[in-house]
Parts: C-alpha cells; structure tokens; sequence
C-alpha cells in the first residue's frame, strides 16, 4: 500500500486531503503525523502540519492468539465480576493511546487469486439468497481487485448514491479479505457498473461547473459528496487551465468548492 503526504494549516485539515487524495473513508485509512504546527507568540501557530496516510492494511488475529491471550490473563482478581468484568473503581484509568493496526509479520501473504474466489463465491450466494439472475466478474492486477456484478435487476443492490454498494463491499472484504487474514490486497465491487457511470456523471458535471465559474468568476461550492466522488471531482479538474479545487468541511459534509486559480484562500 503507497503512502501519501499532505500538508496543511491543522493536522485534521492534512488528513482530510489525505483522504481525498486516497479516496476512501477515515475508517479505511492509517495516518502518521510526520510533522506538528508550533506555537507561537500570541496564540499563532508557525510552520504546517504535515501527515502521512495509505488504505489501511487488512489485519486479523487467529483464534490460538485470542487463547494465549485468555489464558495469560489467568484467574479472576479481586474486585473482579463474574464474565470478567471488573468492578468500577474510584480512581479513573488514564486513557491509553490506541496503538496503530498492523498487519502479523509472522502471517504469510495471501494470494490474490484467493481472495478473488472468496469475494465471488460471496457475491454469487447473495444474488441466489435475493433471487436474483446475475453473473460475478473479476479484473485482477497484482493486489488490486475490482468485481463487477452485472444482471437484471441487481441495481437494488446500489442504493441511493451507491450507500447500498458501499455496503456491500464492506460485507464482501469481511468474508474475503478479514477472514482469509489478507492484508495486501486492494478490493473494490461494483454493481451494474454503478461507479463507472458515477465517474462519468461526475466527469461531465465537474467540467459544467469549472466552465460556469470561468465565465462568472464566481466559485461554486458543490453538494456534500464521500471521499471517492470527492477524488473524481479533483483529478477531472487538476488540468483545467485557470481553475483549482479545494475540499472544506468535515464528512459528512465536506464539500468541493471549485474556483478560479488565483482565488485560493492563503495559507496560514
């Protein structure tokens, strides 16, 4: 998985670049701050938060290491409830730091063609489960996997805005990727080629818009979108002469705004 880095005023504002260069959700990515902003004299920060980020790997931990856990952690200790639980003390616990998830160096890779087959086999049983005439295709290159389900009907499985799609691909990692202990590949679904015509849809819309905000001089703030449709906007419009795009807000309400290139906000 290739890092990417940004920088920007905040560490949050860094990582949302981050996200809208990778195209995916908070939850599918790892960050490392490379770089903090410094205080200075009256409450101002100098220098700029720098950030690393990639889609995060696939990890899972096999059921002979949730044992050793157990067993380590022997009988139940004073103050201890039934079902492990320990009794709530009066002194609060100071909150730990989550450690960043890593893939088990001693588990051995997973071949893709592996994952593909799981994926598929998953896929095929859901339009079965549904009732549902379809078929299950793969395009496989290296560790990145794309399927397309196509048929009559199988758009149900889209959902407004591709929210059921997203769904479902999340299912689809789960039985394939988290199960089998994968953590190097990259799978995408699709459902009747949905994110291609968003692609499309989003391409042609993009360029309506930077047109628009050369002839008016005005910027446009587009509606709220997810990071991927966000990502679509960006690369359609980083080679319009005399245009740039910019993403503000948080998800899910983080917007595009798309204007002229010597109307950018300046850097803090």
């Amino acid at each position: 998985m290739e890092w990417v880095e940004t920088t920007a005023e905040t560490i949050e504002l860094a990582k949302n670049l981050a996200l809208d260069q990778l195209g995916v959700a908070e939850d599918d990515a790892e960050f490392e701050v490379v770089e903090e902003p410094k205080q200075g004299l009256f409450g101002r920060t100098r220098g700029e938060a720098r950030v690393r980020a990639r889609v995060r790997p696939n990890s899972v931990r096999n059921k002979s290491d949730r044992r050793d856990k157990s067993a380590k952690r022997g009988p139940r200790k004073e103050g201890e409830a039934k079902g492990g639980r320990r009794e709530k003390s009066a002194t609060p616990r100071p909150k730990r730091e989550a450690a960043p998830r890593t893939p088990r160096p001693d588990m051995p890779p997973v071949d893709p063609a592996t994952v593909s087959a799981a994926a598929t086999t998953f896929l095929e049983g859901m339009l079965t489960a549904a009732g549902l005439t379809g078929s299950v295709s793969v395009q496989q290159s290296g560790e990145d996997i794309d399927i397309n389900v196509s048929g009559t009907e199988v758009s149900v499985f889209v959902g407004a805005k591709g929210a059921t799609l997203m769904a479902v691909q999340d299912l689809t990692r789960v039985v394939s990727q988290r199960r089998l202990g994968d953590h190097d590949t990259h799978l995408r679904v699709d459902i009747a080629s949905y994110r291609e015509k968003r692609r499309e849809a989003l391409s042609r819309f993009a360029l309506k818009v930077a047109n628009d905000v050369l002839a008016s001089g005005q910027p446009r703030v587009l509606e709220p979108m997810n990071s991927a449709d966000r990502k679509i906007v960006h690369d359609t419009l980083v080679d319009f002469a005399g245009i740039a795009t910019r993403s503000q807000g948080q998800d899910p309400h983080r917007r595009v705004v798309v204007a002229l290139a010597d109307d950018q906000p300046e850097e803090a």
